[in-house]
């Protein structure tokens, strides 16, 4: 075997120009349609915790002056982090519904194409 010839072919392929395949296209418009719901989804979520996460520690007086006032504010603060986790999921449906439907037709002519080839 010559080794020679295997290594320069490998070299010669990572410069070669790449050819998309339609499995691919189909996998980039999958994450197309998906990846904005689940970015937001993480993004809102994270947040919703922490802003829950301040307002129990406004209650418990870790953070803040520990009197009556902060409780107070750290259960509306609270409040407010609950009910962001509480609409996170139903956000997270609507905009992934949204994504479906923008690119469903290509999807949809892609995936026939990649099926009727064989």
């Amino acid at each position: 075997m010559n080794t020679d010839k295997i290594y320069a072919e490998q070299i010669a392929n990572q410069y070669a120009p790449k050819q998309t395949s339609k499995v691919k296209a189909l996998k980039k418009l999958d994450a197309k349609a998906k990846n904005p719901a689940m970015i937001f989804s993480l993004v809102f979520g994270i947040t919703s915790s922490l802003i829950l996460g301040t307002g129990m520690s406004l209650c418990m007086g870790v953070i803040g002056a520990g009197n009556t006032l902060t409780m107070a504010l750290g259960i509306a603060i609270g409040c407010i982090g609950i009910l962001g986790a509480c609409i996170n999921y139903p956000l997270y449906k609507k905009i992934l519904t949204k994504g479906k439907n923008k690119y469903a037709s290509d999807i949809l002519r892609l995936a026939n194409e990649i099926a009727n080839e064989n």
